[in-house]
């Protein structure tokens, strides 16, 4: 079983900046989870939410600002608001804590001293539309990762997301996110049977139906946010190939690999 670092390691590290993705490295994750969103001038970013309240402190939209604007901003703060008051708390390198761009998170990927596969999730809605993918296309030729052994697979819940990607780098594989259970009658009809499904645990905790339908039918399964060893636990039961956890060296230990 795979275990992913979901934006990072981000249970103890803020999410999607280079601190937890080191974190989540060192802590032996076999692969990276992100979100990226195009900025004004065209920059692919690992941000989550559309606007930078949560993480930033600022009522920007990402999809408006400017890469530079974003650079000003302190992405790591708010998960430890108290660390600057902490005599005893550990120095810590502004640049970790800074907006992270898709093409520095696979430069780290690409220079470590192992394989690590990256899981990259285009977010919508969004005013670019179509081109969130072909930059990200773009961008993934540009380091040869478009072929059917690249560490990458592409995610996304929006179903017209992934089709763009397969006809811009068709032996990427692609992974149909769902969060509601009851959408999978209709989704199963029109999902390529090679495509991965990467359900929510909190579903297959409320509808076993489903994920035991979905094993049967021998389907990939990539399951997040799994953060406890019952979660963990039933995930095994089903047979899923990968695991998104906020907490990689919890899973890794679960699994004995640590």
């Amino acid at each position: 079983m795979q275990v992913v670092a979901h934006r990072g390691a981000s249970a103890e590290k803020a999410e999607h900046t280079l601190g937890a993705y080191l974190a989540a490295l060192e802590a032996g994750a076999d692969a990276l989870e992100c979100d990226v969103r195009l900025t004004a001038d065209q920059h692919l970013v690992c941000v989550h939410d559309r606007t930078l309240a949560r993480t930033a402190a600022n009522p920007g939209l990402v999809s408006t600002m400017e890469l530079r604007d974003l650079a000003e901003l302190d992405f790591a703060a708010w998960k430890h608001p108290w660390s600057e008051l902490d005599d005893e708390a550990p120095d810590m390198d502004p640049e970790l804590g800074k907006v992270l761009t898709l093409r520095k998170l696979l430069e780290t990927v690409a220079d470590y001293d192992r394989r690590v596969e990256l899981a990259i999730e285009t977010k919508h809605p969004t005013r670019f539309g179509g081109l969130v993918e072909r930059r990200l296309v773009e961008m993934l030729a540009e380091f040869g990762w478009t072929g059917p052994d690249a560490p990458v697979r592409i995610m996304s819940f929006s179903f017209t997301a992934l089709q763009r990607v397969q006809r811009l780098a068709p032996d990427l594989p692609l992974v149909m996110l769902m969060d509601k259970a009851h959408h999978w009658p209709m989704l199963r009809r029109l999902v390529d049977p090679d495509w991965i499904i990467g359900p929510g645990i909190k579903e297959l905790k409320a509808h076993p139906g489903f994920g035991r339908r979905l094993h049967q039918s021998g389907r990939r399964i990539h399951v997040w946010t799994v953060n406890t060893k019952a979660n963990l636990e039933l995930c095994q039961s089903l047979g899923v190939e990968a695991v998104i956890t906020d907490k990689p060296d919890t899973m890794l230990r679960l699994l004995g690999r640590k």
